[in-house]
């Protein structure tokens, strides 16, 4: 590979508390409606990854579209150094890993100003101006450009007219002084930050806003993320059960509150790596919880017990509140609970393994639509034979 391509190629990482994985595919879906790009394939983001990556690239890619992961101080420099980026997103600053920063929040946004040091200097750095947490990345000294995203604060490019619509959402924003109407095929607002730092990127990179719009409805949304399933009678079950943190519960929670129009249920499972910050950090999402459209809260796991006693501390309801150690009763109680027009959100820590409860459901609505059907058809041949 030569001096000349290696310099022509855009090198976009990807980086942030939540967000990552959505973000770099909602770029790629744009870039790659005109370039040949390398694209990191699902979640895998440790340095390593990076490593192999960097020997994977040819000259016939124009851009690199990389998730950056990062557990501890120092794994974005290494990712930097395997690859140095040109471009450098940033989605937020949260509490993902901050038991591995002494729970502070400033630890993680030091280890999430890597990127901003050893990306390459006169590049350009995507940040969100409406998260406060990102106030805390180090950008004193970087000599390239800071573009901003934001809905609620002002931005280079800003969201308007946000309306959730069937199996997705519609947004606004300006380029070059023009309003473009947008569509992606996810749902909650943390997802339109994921979009407009795609068209951040893709708007630098020269992409036009018909390239936008196409590239962001063929988004193809990842696995386990807010994937919503339809089980009949208007029950609805929404799939989030890959990992979790506070800040994505939250998230979670509001899409629940929008979507489901009768009987919301939240099932949230204990988080993980969030050392000393745990129990405020699950009670937060009780809290939370309370104050949003829900009818009954159910928690799995030992550390999820301090949702329930958050909900309880945010004036919700005692006896709508049940705490689960196992998943075999939580899905005997919410397979009782699958009711026309009832709607069901699944969030919680990866080890819990919780998109096994969604097949459980899946299947349980299966066998009571046939069950239904064997009655039905019973009844019809009963008449039959009395006539």
């Amino acid at each position: 590979m030569t001096q000349a391509t290696r310099q022509r190629r855009a090198v976009i990482a990807v980086t942030g508390s939540a967000g990552k994985t959505t973000t770099k595919e909602m770029i790629a879906a744009v870039l790659k409606r005109r370039w040949k790009i390398f694209k990191s394939p699902d979640n895998l983001n440790a340095p390593s990854v990076t490593k192999r990556h960097a020997r994977q690239l040819r000259s016939s890619h124009l851009a690199a579209v990389l998730e950056f992961g990062m557990q501890f101080h120092g794994n974005i420099k290494k990712h930097c150094l395997y690859l140095q980026p040109s471009i450098g997103v940033i989605t937020n600053v949260g509490r993902a890993h901050v038991g591995n920063f002494g729970g502070s929040i400033k630890g993680v946004a030091m280890a999430k100003s890597e990127l901003i040091r050893y990306m390459k200097p006169t590049g350009m750095i995507v940040l969100n101006a409406d998260d406060a947490h990102s106030e805390l990345l180090q950008t004193k000294g970087f000599k390239g450009k800071i573009i901003k995203v934001g809905i609620r604060k002002d931005a280079d490019y800003r969201a308007s007219d946000i309306r959730f619509v069937n199996n997705g959402m519609r947004f606004r924003a300006r380029l070059g002084g023009t309003k473009h109407s947008f569509y992606i095929p996810a749902f909650g607002e943390h997802n339109i930050y994921n979009a407009l730092f795609a068209i951040a990127v893709s708007h630098r990179l020269g992409f036009s806003p018909q390239e936008m719009q196409q590239g962001l409805k063929s988004y193809i949304r990842p696995k386990s993320r807010l994937h919503v399933h339809h089980l009949g009678s208007s029950i609805k079950v929404i799939d989030d059960s890959y990992n979790a943190n506070p800040d994505a519960a939250k998230a979670a929670l509001d899409v629940l509150s929008v979507i489901g129009k009768q009987t919301n249920i939240a099932v949230l499972g204990s988080m993980f790596e969030l050392g000393q910050y745990a129990a405020k950090g699950h009670q937060e999402v009780g809290r939370y919880a309370a104050g949003r459209r829900i009818s009954r809260i159910y928690t799995l796991g030992g550390l999820a017990r301090q949702i329930a006693i958050g909900a309880r501390k945010g004036g919700f309801p005692a006896a709508k509140l049940r705490s689960f150690e196992g998943k075999q009763q939580l899905q005997r109680e919410l397979a009782k609970d699958m009711k026309p027009g009832t709607t069901v959100l699944l969030k919680g820590g990866n080890r819990l393994r919780m998109s096994t409860m969604v097949a459980y459901l899946k299947r349980n609505a299966r066998m009571n639509r046939n069950a239904k059907f064997g009655i039905i058809y019973h009844m019809k041949t009963v008449r039959r034979s009395d006539g």
